[in-house]
């Protein structure tokens, strides 16, 4: 397909060296960014912690519990507070990051290349957010509601004279690791993050031409059986949390079906104003009718004038 004269690619004959040095400084300065933001969550790692805990602490209190979470090593509440550190710095970060590597690939692109990419650019760290919030505020709350639900344990009660026997409930009050706990939940908001990248990968893939809506269709069957082994990696050995993941997960691979369809209309919209539309599958193209009296037949053999 050419391309308009206002739709030149940017004047960049730079040598390879000159290249991988511009690609240095981009890296260099996105893990300056990523640091700073490390440093700074790192002085508010206790509210950012804190801030984590609500859904478990939500679930301790409709259970009449206090949140107390203990670390079990010396070392532990160290690592805590890098984990949380790590994961709010990225975050702070990523913005600049994601523009570091835009104006890196942006002059090699055409301008058409450019307004098309951006949005997938702009929808990635949409949809992350989206799937963490989802993870955060849903799943993360039914799925320990789901494992403290088993605090308590049937015990026969000791006997007493002239007293029937009975059944006494064993109570085992919850005591978590602060660094366990953290691990979990953010097991959660990066699965589901990265769950919800589904369909701007699936999409921008689309609109490469690497994969096709029909294609799609037809893989369903091991779309299902990827997305039930992927619930079973991902999340705890747990019915709600595997189900919930593989209901969305599902629902974005259909989602993605719809917005790979909604692309290749637009490509072919815009081939045939152009005028290179060719319609390659004629055959496949004409009514079955047709093809049993004869391919463009008028259903007596003969062609059609």
């Amino acid at each position: 397909m050419s391309h308009s004269p206002e739709d030149e690619i940017e004047d960049s004959s730079a040598p390879l060296i000159e290249h991988l040095t511009e690609l240095r400084t981009r890296l260099i300065r996105s893990v300056i960014a990523f640091m700073i933001g490390m440093i700074i969550c790192f002085t508010v790692a206790t509210p950012i912690f804190n801030f984590l805990t609500a859904p478990l602490c939500q679930v301790l209190a409709d259970r009449g519990q206090n949140c107390d979470l203990i670390f079990i090593k010396p070392q532990e509440g160290f690592f805590v507070a890098i984990k949380v550190s790590l994961l709010g710095g990225f975050m702070l970060s990523f913005p600049y990051i994601a523009n570091q590597m835009w104006r890196f690939v942006a002059p090699g692109l055409y301008k058409s290349e450019k307004g098309a990419f951006l949005p997938f650019l702009v929808a990635s760290p949409f949809m992350f957010i989206l799937g963490a919030a989802f993870a955060f505020y849903v799943v993360t709350p039914l799925a320990y509601d789901f494992f403290l639900g088993f605090q308590q344990f049937g015990a026969e009660g000791e006997a007493v004279v002239g007293e029937p026997q009975a059944a006494a409930p064993l109570s085992v009050v919850f005591q978590g690791s602060a660094q366990e706990y953290l691990d979990l939940t953010i097991k959660f908001i990066v699965a589901f993050g990265l769950c919800f990248q589904l369909p701007v990968l699936l999409t921008l893939m689309g609109k490469a031409g690497l994969v096709g809506a029909a294609g799609l269709r037809s893989m369903r069957k091991y779309a299902v059986i990827g997305i039930l082994v992927l619930a079973a990696l991902v999340t705890p050995p747990d019915v709600i949390t595997q189900v919930i993941l593989f209901t969305v997960v599902y629902g974005l691979y259909e989602i993605s079906i719809f917005l790979v369809q909604r692309v290749e209309r637009q490509r072919e919209a815009r081939m045939r104003a152009e005028g290179t539309w060719f319609e390659d599958d004629d055959e496949e193209d004409e009514d079955p009718l047709d093809e049993e009296f004869g391919q463009g037949g008028n259903g007596d053999g003969e062609p059609k004038p």
